[in-house]
């Protein structure tokens, strides 16, 4: 209960805090990108349900001559690219936080489609409400393997308290101003999870 009012009076005061930002943002998006402005997808949350995560759209719409999208990396533009480094497109899912879908702090929901995927610990991640940052994201980020994100993400549902999430908040706040570990080598962000390999008996 401490955690989820925390998570809602700060919510609230930075989207008053920063609204001004949110409409600057909002129109270059809408300028530079068309619209709609805001990016929803359905995502995990706690327990695995599922709820329309907001972030600002960060690419294009640019198709091939079939009338599917092109890869990501080829429609993240420079502007794209510029939200994402400064983590401006992460601002509207403050409203997630507000609703109760999302913490300030807690494993990054990823998609749907990955949950018959993960192993029973992976799983685990979903204990809890997926976060604006994480554990994992303040020590690599989307430089790190996949299980390596979720081994920390794990480790943050057995080791997670008000305490340790405002030392999260603290270094997310280094992580973004020096936009460090934005992407995997080679990826726009993060190549797909695909599964982790069985070990053999």
């Amino acid at each position: 209960m401490m955690k989820r009012s925390f998570d809602f009076c700060v919510a609230v005061g930075a989207l008053l805090l920063l609204s001004p930002l949110l409409l600057i943002v909002a129109i270059l998006v809408r300028t530079k990108l068309g619209s709609p402005m805001l990016f929803r997808q359905l995502r995990p949350g706690r327990n695995g349900a599922a709820f329309a995560m907001l972030k600002f759209r960060s690419m294009t719409d640019t198709r091939d001559a079939s009338g599917a999208l092109l890869p990501d990396a080829e429609r993240l533009t420079s502007f794209g690219k510029f939200l994402r480094s400064s983590s401006l497109d992460e601002l509207p899912g403050l409203w997630n936080i507000v609703r109760g879908d999302m913490s300030l702090v807690g494993p990054r929901p990823l998609l749907m489609e990955y949950l018959p995927l993960y192993s029973a610990e992976q799983a685990r991640r979903h204990d809890v409400r997926p976060g604006l940052t994480g554990w994992a994201q303040i020590n690599g980020r989307n430089a790190l393997q996949w299980e390596q994100k979720f081994a920390l993400d794990c480790w943050y549902v057995d080791n997670q308290s008000l305490w340790l999430d405002m030392k999260i908040l603290a270094l997310t706040v280094l992580k973004v101003v020096r936009r460090a570990d934005i992407s995997a080598d080679g990826e726009a962000t993060m190549p797909r999870f695909t599964g982790t390999p069985s070990l053999p008996d």
